[in-house]
C-alpha cells in the first residue's frame, strides 16, 4: 500500500513584518527542501510572500510532524540569520504554524491556491522570485 499523507502548512513573521526579501526567499526554497528530504518528506508547491510560507507537503507516516516545522522554521530562521541571508531585517517567526490535512483529491486545488499566494496579497508578492521556478531547480 502506499502512502499518501498531504499536508497544507502555513506560518508567518512575527508581527507579520515583511521581512522575506529575494535572497531570503531563495535561501528558504533551498533549505526547506533539504531539511524535507531528510524528514522523508517531499514538498510538493512551495508559496513564498514576504510575510508568510504556504507549503504542501507529502509525508511518510512516521515523520514527526512537530519536529519537522520546529526544524523548517527554527532552522530557517537560525540559518539565515547566522549566515546573512536576511540583509534587510533579521528573520523571525511568530509562535505556532497553522497546518490541515488534504485529501488526494485535493492535492491540484491545494496547489493553485499556494501557487497563486503572490496574486492574492500582490502587496506581499516578492520581485525577483518565483517559488515555482526555485523549486524545481532544487529537484
Amino acid at each position: 500500500m502506499r502512502d499518501q499523507l498531504y499536508y497544507h502548512v502555513a506560518w508567518t513573521t512575527r508581527d507579520r513584518k515583511p521581512s522575506i526579501d529575494a535572497a531570503v526567499a531563495r535561501f528558504l526554497t533551498r533549505y526547506l527542501t533539504s531539511v524535507a528530504r531528510q524528514e522523508r518528506t517531499r514538498i510538493i508547491e512551495l508559496g513564498i510572500v514576504s510575510t508568510h510560507v504556504h507549503m504542501l507537503i507529502k509525508t511518510h507516516p512516521t515523520t514527526s510532524i512537530p519536529r519537522l516545522l520546529q526544524r523548517f522554521k527554527g532552522g530557517s530562521a537560525t540559518l539565515a540569520n547566522r549566515e546573512g541571508h536576511a540583509s534587510r531585517d533579521m528573520l523571525r517567526w511568530a509562535k505556532g504554524y497553522n497546518i490541515q490535512t488534504v485529501g488526494p483529491r485535493q492535492v491540484e486545488s491545494v496547489r493553485r491556491y499556494i501557487r497563486q499566494q503572490p496574486l492574492r496579497h500582490p502587496l506581499e508578492a516578492i520581485t525577483g522570485f518565483d517559488p515555482a521556478t526555485s523549486l524545481s531547480a532544487t529537484d
